[in-house]
């Protein structure tokens, strides 16, 4: 048997299963599931949501195996996925190290700890510093552009 006659029984059979847990669900009814939610059963919903995180599992899986043997094969590919990392990386660390963390108490009581707050500060350093690189690098090339023009 080959992949894709694999792959196609494989989607089959996930959508047949996601079809009948469906019709579980419409027969149920939404009162019937609103007052077992409400008392903590969650026993007709769950199997839907089992099925969707297998789904997205086996997406993430097939996605990271095709990307990994794609760049495999290519040395150029390699290089350059391996410098773009290296480069997400230093940012990161740059973010890491102009963050600074402080004890913070959240509203539910709980207190967030000091490399908590820091690596919350880390992931808002890193989203400007990657958006002030996207700009940039928009202006620059849209200026090359407009320049050679």
């Amino acid at each position: 048997m080959n992949l894709l006659k694999i792959t196609k029984i494989g989607c089959i059979a996930l959508g047949v299963l996601g079809i009948i847990f469906l019709f579980i669900v419409f027969a149920t009814g939404d009162d019937t599931i609103k007052m077992s939610a409400a008392s903590g059963e969650f026993g007709v919903i769950t199997p839907i949501i089992l099925l969707s995180q297998l789904i997205l599992l086996i997406a993430v899986i097939v996605t990271l195996l095709f990307s990994l043997r794609g760049l495999a094969k290519d040395k150029a590919k390699m290089k350059s996925a391996l410098t773009s990392a290296g480069l997400f990386l230093a940012v990161v660390v740059v973010a890491f190290f102009l963050s600074s963390g402080v004890e913070t108490p959240m509203r539910d009581g709980k207190v967030l700890s000091a490399i908590g707050s820091q690596l919350v500060g880390t992931g808002i350093r890193v989203f400007y510093i990657l958006a002030i690189i996207a700009v940039g690098l928009m202006i620059f090339s849209g200026g090359t552009r407009f320049l050679k023009k």
